[in-house]
């Protein structure tokens, strides 16, 4: 590995803990807006004695900068507090949900990638035609398509009225269809779009000229010397959007009960388990940032010119 993709790489992880100190700020200021935490864990049955141990133990005596200052060094050593509904860590709670959450969006985002590369790269080929016009109002229309409604007509279609696949929860590959379809949207219309301008954009480009006069079929011209230097512009958008995936996961979760980190979080909100909550939002946070170094690597790999200096 060149060394100034290390040094690259070492810059992003040094970013690593400034991004998570802010995670934490707003979480911890989150939890404090929402309520006295005594309040949250404690019903109305309980007794003065009980919330002034609990307001003890949880340093809610002592003055804000404390507070906080306590709760980074808890975080630090992965303390984000006890479940509520599980009587144990949050933490091992959200990593046991994590691997369903992972497989959602893997199988979602790798759909979105290969299906809107790919019809974009058509729109771009055909440009001006009937295939073009087709390709870039379905995308356009699927830009303004809400991912729950679509969610819940695939549910109507598919598993209620033809009885096709499952409605919701996990198990083999059926069950990962629809979840993994409804979060794609999130995405594919973007690349469809992004790929064609990129693709209409590089065609003109002297080096494409040379290699159509040099006799290369229009495939080879396509597939060699253009679509290499238009994925680009779509490994950037990839970075870009990442937490709106994540955030797209959530809601994907809970419309089909997939096992993951999103519904989770959202059965422990309606319950505040804030713990729970609070953890779940550090996993992520900590997905985005990785995966965001994960695309400006790809992006060095696909593209020789980008020096990462």
């Amino acid at each position: 590995m060149k060394a100034p993709v290390i040094r690259h790489i070492l810059r992003r992880l040094l970013t690593i803990p400034l991004t998570l100190f802010l995670v934490a700020f707003v979480a911890f200021i989150v939890l404090r807006v929402t309520g006295n935490p005594v309040e949250i864990f404690l019903d109305i049955n309980a007794t003065e004695e009980q919330r002034q141990i609990l307001t003890a133990r949880l340093h809610l005596d002592e003055p804000l900068l404390v507070q906080f200052g306590l709760f980074i060094v808890d975080v630090l050593h992965g303390d984000f507090g006890e479940s509520l509904q599980f009587g144990s860590q949050a933490m091992p709670v959200v990593l046991d949900r994590l691997g369903a959450t992972v497989e959602l969006v893997g199988v979602a985002l790798t759909l979105a990638l290969v299906l809107g590369v790919c019809a974009g790269i058509a729109a771009a080929i055909w440009k001006d035609s009937l295939a073009d016009f087709t390709i870039s109002g379905l995308a356009v229309a699927g830009q303004s398509m809400p991912s729950f409604w679509l969610g819940i007509l695939l549910i109507q279609l598919f598993a209620l009225h033809l009885k096709w696949l499952p409605t919701s929860g996990t198990g083999g590959v059926e069950h990962v269809v629809l979840p993994a379809i409804t979060l794609a949207t999130f995405l594919l219309p973007n690349f469809i779009l992004i790929t064609r301008t990129a693709m209409l954009e590089t065609v003109n480009e002297l080096y494409v000229t040379t290699a159509r006069s040099k006799g290369a079929s229009e495939a080879v011209v396509m597939l060699r010397h253009v679509l290499p230097n238009a994925v680009n512009p779509v490994l950037s958008f990839l970075g870009l959007q990442m937490g709106r995936l994540m955030g797209g996961s959530i809601i994907t979760e809970a419309i089909f009960a997939w096992p993951g980190v999103g519904s989770l979080m959202i059965k422990s909100i309606s319950q505040r388990d804030v713990p729970i909550v609070i953890a779940g939002i550090f996993v992520m946070a900590i997905a985005i940032v990785l995966a965001n170094l994960i695309v400006d690597l790809l992006q060095s790999v696909v593209d020789p010119r980008i020096r990462m200096e």
